[in-house]
């Protein structure tokens, strides 16, 4: 019979392909000898070699300190790693005596590969002292544990997120070794992502797929390849601090690839333009800073200048506090346009960031050198008209990257986008390209829906045409500024969407909208409206409805504004206070009110509806409504189920004209919320007929029977997950649209079917994480008539002397019994098992007999008596135990040893306890342990029961339960 555990199918697999691309394995007693011990992380022997080959100039003892450093970093927690990260990119230095002064040591060496030892080692433990942790699989660079793999067997059900709750475990429970090792990665066989130590959040997870062909061992092949390894760890890995706070970042797939890619053209001697189209939400701005810094860096280029550009002022800020943030040293940011001309003149190499406008009558030729390299923020609109041409004037044999969140319009503006950036890359104009489609698919960003407003509220239709729409002027708008000076024009037009009356209803729906949809699932929402003065219209308004706290208006102060107005002035500090604040989920505002500000390079993954109330088309469309496509997870583990945008205007009745985009580079950028109650529709009639029909007529308990049977089906399970999360889904965005009144009924229902079947089949999944906020309150709140009667869940009992005659007097069938008793074994030994250890070993018994009865190796009947038999066993030991008034973990060692039939169990038990007790590191000391071993046997002579004593032991003092 075929075996799919997770070490046959995927952990050997991972080993072996490793080992063919250059890995060697080392067994895990020889690493752990070569630790020293498991409270040591690095193989000392191999690390001390390796960086006396690396470092000639360091003595042994000099070698030996850094070792100390790494194995005692400090703080155990994400600044340590910051420190680690920092030996190993060979910027931290220690005083060498030869020398008489501080040098950086070389931990890996990045140029030739070959000088470094590679090494992967499996079943890798680990502990502090009072926890402990084993990690399927680590790999070792020159003896540093840099990589662990968390494996789980393809057949597992939610097997990456059952995995990313041990990652979290070992941050938990042992920062010491995450403080030292850089990145993690998860896989099933089916499926590999990745992420950094410090980040083990959904959200944070990057699909690693751009080499694979269709075959796990082209996956490993790919994702381990040595050199790509060391990149991953050295190039493209980032610590920054935003708000005092230190985040870590590593780079998803697409930002590597796009980085690479234009190193290649920074190289290439007759290429001199790229445009890298990344959409909006998928990390531009890192990807710019670490190109800028391999730029700077690789000696290829001659110590080159790299000129970061920008079209704003806030946008130039943001830039020069994020590479600050990134620990990107002498920035030379522009003062003005003599500032920058001065630069250029005198040759400034390294980086310098700029306004585009700084270069407005520049003169030509002012620095001809080739290894000048720009990179050009939002370039479909910076270097546009005679911007451009002084830029590339003055800089006529510098190389040009341009980036972008949108794709390269159809119209004039798109022409000379292409002409400008995408010639070197014909037919579609782009070096690299993420598109909508595919940062949606990898779950870098969300879905976006929409809603248009009743008629009644949204713009005359003809007047949004004749005055917006169809202007030329209007096509291509790529900047807020350029649309503001068309909405100016539009004196018909603003007048009508800034009426009184028209802002009283609208502030009234947002302010219902907002109660009803948005605030149960704790998101925030955005207004967008025509202009400043429609701001503070709409703040006055929507304070009648709700709590003033809970709206704030941001907008650009001008000195002559009317007194009304600037009540709402605010200071830089009060700005970004508000900023911070509405990113916290549990802060206010939980609305902002906008017409400019904050519609690019703001990123708040909270936000998640948008009241649209400014016309606007092209790339300025697509930057706002990208302001809530940013994935959100809470601290339940709940996902933000999409982006909204409710548009008051009328613009996505129109989306081809809005939108003059290539289809093919912005199919799924925005749904009609329509198409969504289709699809509920359809679902819930599918629902209806395959899952509910079934159950009519039954009785709560034949129900809850052919549930429990029917679902021991493998295929029918996941296919009936994922129809429930598709459905609930689309119930949180949708409730409560009185659409959905005729749903609920079986909404209710199919709930209930789902929690039973998780309690049953994947005890330990987190189901209350899994059913959002909107469903449980249908649940709990709502008394719906159905003809279907099933119970919300199983049964948990207390077990004790009278569970089974109470089992008895309830009519249940004895499918139901089984259940409820196993998962009542299960609460039990997560609750005691811990203080308990003799239940742990029940506990694997319990699930041992489900395994076989879920698998028709044990009929009914039998399951029922062996279930009834651990529940016995359960109330005897807790009745012996209080007779014998003896300590939990003497106790729970007598019963594993009387369990066994073990002769004199009890007196054994007593000599058991007092050698744990005489050894009392034995938890965490491979040598105590040995010590104990030893002296056991020669009480029990049987290793393999002594062993599995100590495992148990172990594991309720790990606090892993099971």
């Amino acid at each position: 019979m075929a075996s799919f555990t997770e070490r046959e199918t995927v952990q050997k697999p991972i080993i072996e392909y490793a080992t063919q691309i250059g890995w060697e394995y080392i067994k895990p007693e020889e690493a752990e000898r070569q630790r020293g011990n498991n409270t040591s992380i690095i193989l000392g022997e191999i690390f001390i070699n390796q960086l006396k080959k690396l470092n000639p100039d360091f003595s042994e003892k000099e070698i030996q300190q850094v070792l100390r450093e790494l194995e005692n970093i400090y703080p155990e927690n994400i600044e340590g790693n910051l420190t680690a990260w920092e030996y190993l990119k060979g910027i931290r230095a220690i005083f060498v005596e030869a020398h008489k002064r501080h040098l950086n040591i070389k931990l890996i060496d990045t140029e030739n590969i070959e000088n470094n030892a590679f090494h992967v080692s499996e079943e890798f433990t680990f502990t502090d002292g009072t926890k402990t942790i084993r990690q399927d699989i680590v790999f070792f660079i020159n003896g540093i544990p840099l990589i662990f793999v968390e494996a789980k067997a393809p057949h597992v059900l939610e097997a990456i997120n059952n995995a990313l709750e041990q990652v979290k475990r070992y941050h938990r429970d042992t920062p010491k070794l995450l403080a030292v090792e850089q990145v993690y990665v998860l896989t099933n066989y089916i499926r590999l992502v990745y992420g950094a130590t410090w980040n083990d959040s959904n959200k944070n997870l990057y699909n690693w797929k751009e080499e694979r062909q269709g075959s796990f061992e082209d996956l490993i092949k790919a994702f381990f390849n040595r050199e790509r390894m060391i990149k991953l760890l050295t190039d493209y890995i980032l610590f920054a601090r935003k708000d005092e706070k230190l985040e870590k970042v590593i780079l998803r797939p697409h930002q590597i690839r796009a980085i690479e890619k234009a190193i290649e053209r920074a190289k290439d001697p007759e290429k001199k333009r790229g445009l890298i189209w990344h959409t909006q939400g998928s990390g531009k701005t890192y990807t710019m800073i670490v190109l800028a810094k391999k730029l700077i860096e690789n000696p290829i280029f001659n110590n080159p200048t790299v000129i970061m550009l920008v079209d704003r002022t806030e946008l130039e800020s943001q830039l020069f506090n994020n590479l600050n943030a990134c620990g990107f040293e002498n920035v030379e940011v522009t003062e003005n346009k003599e500032h920058l001309k001065e630069l250029l003149r005198s040759d400034k190499r390294g980086l310098i960031v700029s306004m585009i406008h700084k270069f407005e009558g520049m003169p030509a030729n002012l620095n001809t050198r080739k290894n000048i390299f720009v990179l050009i923020d939002e370039a479909h609109r910076t270097t546009s008209g005679k911007l451009g041409n002084y830029l590339m004037g003055a800089l006529p044999n510098a190389t040009y990257i341009g980036f972008t969140g949108t794709p390269i319009d159809k119209t004039a503006h798109g022409n000379s986008t292409f002409l400008i950036f995408g010639k070197d890359d014909p037919p579609h104009g782009y070096l690299d390209k993420y598109s909508i489609a595919q940062s949606i698919e990898d779950g870098t960003t969300v879905r976006l829906h929409y809603s248009l407003a009743s008629n009644e509220l949204r713009i005359d239709k003809d007047l949004l045409e004749k005055e917006f729409l169809n202007l030329k002027d209007a096509e291509g708008i790529s900047d807020v500024e350029e649309l503001n000076r068309i909405l100016d024009k539009a004196v018909n037009l603003k007048n009508a969407i800034k009426s009184k009356n028209r802002i009283e209803k609208i502030a009234k729906f947002i302010a219902q909208h907002f109660k009803e949809n948005v605030e149960p699932l704790g998101y925030k929402a955005f207004v967008v409206a025509v202009d400043r003065e429609a701001c503070v219209l709409y703040k006055q308004e929507l304070d009648k409805h709700l709590p003033e706290e809970y709206s704030k208006v941001v907008i650009s102060p001008f000195y002559n504004d009317p007194e009304e107005m600037k009540k709402y002035h605010l200071t830089e500090e009060e700005e970004k206070r508000i900023r911070k604040d509405f990113v916290s989920p549990d802060k206010n505002p939980k609305i902002l009110i906008v017409t400019n500000k904050l519609l690019t390079g703001f990123d708040a993954p909270v936000l998640y509806c948008m009241y649209l109330d400014k016309p606007m088309r092209d790339h300025v469309l697509l930057q706002t409504i990208a302001r809530v496509n940013r994935p959100y997870e809470d601290e339940q583990g709940r996902k933000k189920p999409a982006g909204l945008i409710i548009d008051f205007i009328g613009i996505f009745d129109n989306l081809e004209k809005a939108l003059a985009f290539d289809s093919s580079d912005i199919g799924g950028i925005v749904e009609d919320i329509q198409k969504l109650k289709e699809r509920f529709k359809e679902l819930m009639e599918e629902g209806k007929r395959k899952y509910l029909e079934p159950l009519k007529g039954l009785s709560q308990s034949r129900a809850m029977e052919k549930i429990l049977e029917d679902f021991n089906d493998e295929e029918k399970r996941k296919g009936f997950y994922e129809f429930y999360k598709e459905v609930s889904r689309i119930y949180d965005i949708l409730s409560p649209d009185e659409f959905l009144r005729p749903y609920l009924a079986d909404m209710e229902v199919l709930t209930k079917m789902y929690r039973i079947i998780k309690e049953a089949y994947e005890p330990s999944a987190r189901i209350d994480r899994e059913i959002s906020k909107k469903v449980e309150e249908l649940v709990r709140k709502y008394v719906i008539q159905s003809d279907i009667n099933i119970k919300d869940g199983l049964e948990v009992y207390e077990i004790d002397e009278n569970i089974l005659k109470k089992l008895e007097e309830e009519r249940l069938s004895d499918t139901e019994k089984i259940y409820n008793l196993s998962i009542s074994i299960e609460k039990l030994v997560e609750k005691e098992g811990l203080r308990l250890p003799y239940l742990i070993s029940i506990g694997e018994r319990a699930k041992a007999i489900m395994e076989q009865y879920k698998r028709r190796q044990l009929s009914t009947n039998q399951a029922l008596e062996e279930i009834k038999k651990l529940i016995e066993e359960i109330n005897r030991a807790k009745l012996e135990q209080a007779q014998m008034k003896i300590d939990d973990t003497q106790f729970s060692i007598y019963w594993l040893l009387k369990e066994k039939g073990i002769e004199k169990a009890k007196e054994i038990a007593e000599e058991f306890y007092k050698v744990l007790q005489k050894y009392p590191y034995w938890k965490t000391s491979s040598e105590h342990e040995r010590a104990v071993k030893k002296e056991l046997l020669n009480m029990v002579k049987d290793i393999n029961l002594i062993k599995e004593i100590i495992d148990k032991l172990k594991i309720a003092y790990e606090g892993k339960g099971l």
